[in-house]
């Protein structure tokens, strides 16, 4: 019992410092959108098919930008975390922000926000 306890104090902690890890990450890029003059439209949207971690507008386009924050390259570069699956899966939740928003853009885009060890690189028209 006092194992199982412990085991799981430990993965609430660790569970605990990537989720303020990734909203370290997610701040920071939101600040740099804004400050290349960019609105920041929503943060982490939700439905039940998942998320996106932010939607900006720069005048008539809108940015869906997945945001992967590393402290090292240990598991890899962050960017190489956005797969073919989550890919597909960011454009599909995408059309949905798009079907249920009054904002009409004349164009979107996708980018990925890659933090590693604080450093940020933001890949614009990543895919």
């Amino acid at each position: 019992m006092v194992q199982v306890a412990a085991r799981q104090r430990a993965a609430t902690t660790v569970t605990s410092a990537r989720q303020s890890l990734g909203a370290k990450g997610e701040a920071q890029a939101a600040r740099w959108y804004q400050d290349n003059g960019y609105q920041v439209v929503d943060r982490n949207w939700r439905c039940r098919e998942g998320e996106i971690d932010l939607i900006v507008r720069l005048r008539r386009t809108i940015v869906f930008c997945e945001v992967k924050t590393r402290s090292s390259d240990a598991y890899g570069l962050p960017a190489e975390a956005v797969t073919r699956a989550k890919r597909d899966r960011l454009r599909h939740l995408a059309a949905k922000w798009l079907a249920q928003s009054p904002i009409r853009p004349v164009g979107i885009r996708f980018d990925v926000a890659a933090i590693l060890d604080g450093q940020l690189e933001v890949i614009e028209g990543a895919f």
